[in-house]
């Protein structure tokens, strides 16, 4: 069975998954979950002493700290360096599993969540991981009011009553939130060990804790690997934790080396400089299918790439007017967008990627009408077209080249009236001005943070991604907010997934987007890699990997 069965596999299991409710409780109300494997039970393979492996990959990182990173190789970092209450299996998406949790229960009204610490568990300083170090951190991350502290933003509190149980209630019941705690943001640290240098979890985190600057160099985690040093742009080392509680890890020392470049990326591969290629373009698959030392794993990522404008006029501007947006959508050449993805690459149809629950067919979306996208721009003051600049980070991501797609898009939009010119900048400063809101109109990427389709209501007004379009809830429709709101509390999938379906019709119609293409997947192994396996929540799990 080769790789590109396998994932085909892993696809359809998590895509029923999703549609049978990804979050689905791990037990029956009240009941305790079954432990289907734990930290130990699998043994990894047996690897050289001194062995390295290195990977090239193009650096997004903002923060190590677990509470506020945000990005896609700190998630890689955090599964190798810390732990969470809960996981995936590593092979897909389809159940969740006992982490440093052995066991959990659930209350009938579905609010409350009570968590039976393993007792093995220790950290990488050799102390036990406790309740009290549970608390500290989801407390932590929720008040430092970082990127990720939307996502406990659901619970109403996280109690200790004895060193080995966590109770964790809600506020509402929330489908996702087994999901949710998945998330390398809900990484478990040792209290000490942060507080020592100048943590805090108290509501005052924001401006009181001070731990981050230690948490970029040093981890604080009880995962099979510690930090041992970042260099931002260059390259982050991990070391085997030789203190771990489970089955060592197989490779000794990791290192993650910053190359944006995909042609590097492939020259660094055939040469045995590098071991594993995360951002190879499609078009590079067919020149290494040939070569002995090298395999290459293919599939469908749920990485989904789109346009946003700003519905603040005073941020936005002509990108502030929905009209303009539609005229966006409809100047697209989705065809051409997909071809130019290559390999395994598809149009989603709407701002929710294929695969997850209540989304669209695939390339079933909007066709491109030119003269109606130069009809919208006229209904909107601009006949005589329309000058701006779209922003976009100049960077690689799984095999996306930005520049490549932001020059079609401009051709594409160029054709229907406007006059876009270019705006690329370096990815941790288009990243500063995404954030905060600063960008008229841009092209982005968004990856999911946790397997669940609630995650994409952060499109809406209010939503991590809405803020960053200036779509807030005081000059949003009720109809849109309503929706919003029920969305987040439902939890029967057959309504989930015809109110997912309301909010792509919505955001098609009257959004501040424009979805642009879901990348297929290329990643270039050695051949002499064994045990690598692709997740979409975490990409790989080095710990499994041996040569």
């Amino acid at each position: 069975m080769n790789r590109r069965t396998l994932f085909t596999i892993f696809a359809v299991l998590a895509i029923l998954l999703v549609v049978a409710g990804c979050a689905a409780p791990a037990a029956p109300s009240g009941a305790p979950a079954a432990a289907t494997s734990a930290p130990g039970e699998e043994a990894a393979a047996t690897g050289d002493a001194g062995s390295t492996l290195v990977i090239a990959i193009s650096e997004d990182t903002a923060s190590l700290d677990p509470g506020r990173a945000f990005e896609t190789l700190p998630s890689i970092i955090h599964k190798a360096t810390y732990q969470t209450l809960v996981t995936f299996p590593p092979d897909s998406v389809e159940s969740v599993i006992p982490n440093l949790a052995k066991s959990w229960e659930i209350s009938e009204d579905g609010l409350t969540y009570t968590f039976m610490l393993d007792e093995n568990a220790t950290f990488a300083n050799g102390s036990a991981v406790t309740a009290e170090d549970v608390v500290f951190s989801f407390n932590r991350m929720k008040n430092l009011t970082g990127n990720p502290s939307f996502l406990a933003s659901g619970i109403a509190s996280v109690e200790a009553p004895d060193a080995a149980t966590v109770v964790l209630t809600l506020s509402a019941p929330d489908p996702s939130i087994l999901a949710k705690l998945v998330f390398g943001a809900f990484s478990v640290v040792s209290k000490a060990d942060v507080t020592a240098n100048g943590g805090t979890d108290g509501a005052d985190a924001a401006t009181a804790d001070t731990a981050e600057t230690w948490l970029n160099s040093n981890s604080a985690g009880s995962g099979p690997y510690v930090l041992e040093s970042w260099d931002p742009g260059v390259e982050t080392v991990l070391v085997r934790n030789e203190n771990y509680w489970g089955a060592p890890a197989a490779i000794e020392r990791v290192i993650f080396r910053n190359i944006p470049e995909a042609a590097t990326q492939k020259l660094q591969l055939e040469a045995g400089d590098i071991d594993i290629a995360f951002d190879l373009s499609s078009d590079q698959v067919p020149s290494l299918e040939g070569n002995a030392d090298v395999t290459v794993y293919q599939g469908l990522s749920d990485t989904l790439v789109f346009l946003k404008g700003n519905y603040n006029p005073e941020v936005g501007g002509a990108f502030s007017d929905p009209k303009v947006m539609e005229a966006v959508r409809y100047a697209l050449d989705y065809e051409g967008l997909r071809l130019l993805g290559g390999g395994d690459t598809v149009t989603p149809a709407s701002m929710l990627p294929v695969g997850f629950l209540g989304a669209m067919e695939a390339n079933s979306g909007i066709a491109r009408d030119v003269e109606k996208a130069k009809a919208l721009l006229a209904d909107a003051g601009y006949a005589d077209g329309l000058d701006a600049e779209l922003a976009y980070p100049d960077f690689t991501f799984a095999g996306v080249n930005f520049g490549t797609f932001a020059q079609k898009v401009q051709a594409d939009l160029n054709e229907a009236g406007f006059n876009i010119t270019l705006a690329p900048a370096e990815v941790q400063v288009a990243l500063e001005n995404y954030r905060q809101g600063q960008e008229p109109f841009g092209l982005w990427l968004w990856l999911p943070d946790y397997r669940d389709s609630l995650d994409y209501v952060e499109f809406l007004p209010d939503g991590v991604v809405g803020t960053r379009t200036g779509w807030v809830a005081d000059t949003a429709d009720a109809d849109i907010l309503a929706l919003r709101d029920a969305l987040k509390v439902e939890t029967d999938d057959a309504v989930r997934a015809g109110q997912f379906g309301e909010m792509q019709d919505y955001l098609m119609a009257s959004g501040p987007y424009a979805p642009v293409i879901q990348p297929g997947l290329q990643v270039g192994l050695r051949s002499d890699v064994q045990g690598f396996v692709y997740n979409p929540q975490w990409r790989v799990d080095v710990s499994l990997i041996s040569k």
